[in-house]
This record gives structure tokens, sequence and C-alpha cells, in this order.
């Protein structure tokens, strides 16, 4: 596959679970990809060493780093943003820092790396940042904090894709349900809560999430913006 050849693409929070396979996902296409990471040296030099993809350390809770490593990566092709955390719990419990972080890198890192994207990025550009199916819904208590960060991407989205409308650059969100991932792996502790919510009685992988991200980033996608798209085996239906 050769259908990103020549393209610059840059990978926010990329060394592991999806953010990982899309960096394979662009790498094997042809894509040259720059993939950041933050307390995952060992897997992000791995990858590296596997895609030919540049790993780059970048702490995604640092506003300046993160329009640092944008601006300092040239003009991109493509914009992912996939770095992310979670807070789970009682929000009477919960420490506000914890809340503050999250907020950081969940909602802040998202919306200035797609300013900064879109200082230098061309006609046709494509901006893509892997939200959550908790952004449209909450089926069980103690994500109420991790729900509102990811619901805030989407009037993220619905604004940039107008502001950035003329210049041919679109927004999307992408919102992944249950992925076998590190962050929440298909035999871990969540199964059983989120098992019989799913049409498909199996947690997705990330290749598929990746896979959604290629063709938003393609030519086929050129007229979609301001869009969310829903990847969840049926957890939302």
């Amino acid at each position: 596959m050769a259908g990103f050849q020549g393209k610059s693409v840059l990978v926010l929070g990329g060394s592991r679970g999806i953010g990982a396979a899309t960096v394979r996902r662009f790498a094997a296409e042809g894509a040259a990809v720059t993939f950041t990471y933050a307390g995952s040296k060992d897997a992000a030099e791995r990858l590296a060493a596997e895609t030919g993809a540049t790993a780059v350390v970048t702490d995604s809770a640092d506003r300046d780093a993160v329009i640092a490593r944008v601006r300092d990566s040239g003009p991109l092709d493509v914009l992912v943003v996939n770095a992310g955390v979670v807070v789970f719990g009682d929000p009477l419990e919960i420490d506000p820092d914890a809340v503050d972080r999250l907020i950081r890198i969940n909602v802040a890192a998202p919306y200035h790396a797609a300013v900064e994207a879109a200082r230098r990025m061309p006609e046709g550009g494509r901006i893509i940042v892997i939200g959550s199916v908790n952004g449209d819904r909450v089926p069980f208590p103690g994500v109420s904090a991790y729900s509102m960060s990811k619901s805030a991407l989407q009037g993220m989205a619905r604004g940039l894709a107008r502001d950035f409308g003329p210049r041919g650059i679109t927004v999307n969100i992408v919102q992944p349900g249950p992925i076998d991932t590190d962050m929440n792996p298909a035999d871990g502790p969540f199964k059983d809560l989120v098992y019989p919510s799913m049409a498909f009685k199996r947690y997705g992988r990330p290749e598929e999430v990746a896979g959604m991200v290629a063709w938003l980033a393609g030519p086929e996608a050129g007229f979609v913006t301001g869009a969310m798209h829903t990847i969840d085996g049926g957890f939302g239906a």
C-alpha cells in the first residue's frame, strides 16, 4: 500500500494501543510519520525501529511542549491526536489535580495542537482526534470527568471544522468503544461491565480504529468534517 506516499503525519500519543496501530498503518502506506510518547520509551523505540517512524518525547499535559512539537514538525498533511488519560472514581473523592491534568491532556492539548497544525497545513489537510463513545453515553458511574473531556472534543471539532473549512482542512473525531489495549484489555476488570451492552461480544482491535483514521485521512473523506465517527461494536446502540 502507498496511499499516503509523500505525506507528513504526526501522531500525538503513538507508542501503544490505538496510537501504535495508527503509526503502523500510515507508515505501511508510505507516509513520513513522527509520533510522540511520554512514559513508554521502550515501546516507542521498538515501534520506531519496526516502522521507520520517528519517536519524540512530548508531555501532552504541557501546552507549550505540544505547540512546539507541532510547530517543529513543519507543514503537516495529517495530525492525529491520540494521547489521552482516564480518571475513574467517585467525583467527590477524586483528586482535583488529576481532573485538571486530564483536561489539559484530553481537551486543551487537542485544541492547541489542531490550531497550531492548521497554521501551516496545506489545503486538504486532515485533523483527527481520538475521542470516546463515552462522549455520547455514560453507561456506568465513575467516569464523569472522562466523559466530560470527550464530549468537549465534539464541540471543538464542530467549531474548528467551520473555522478551517474555507481552507479545505477537515476536522473529525473518532469515538472508539471498548478496544483491546493496555489501558482497557479485553480480559481486564471492565469486561463484565461492557459486554452486556455490546452487539458484538468482543473488544475491538486497535487496527480497526486505525483503519477508520486512515479512511478519514484519505481522499474519499474529503467532504467529511465536523463529525463524530463511532466504532464501538454496538456498545452505544
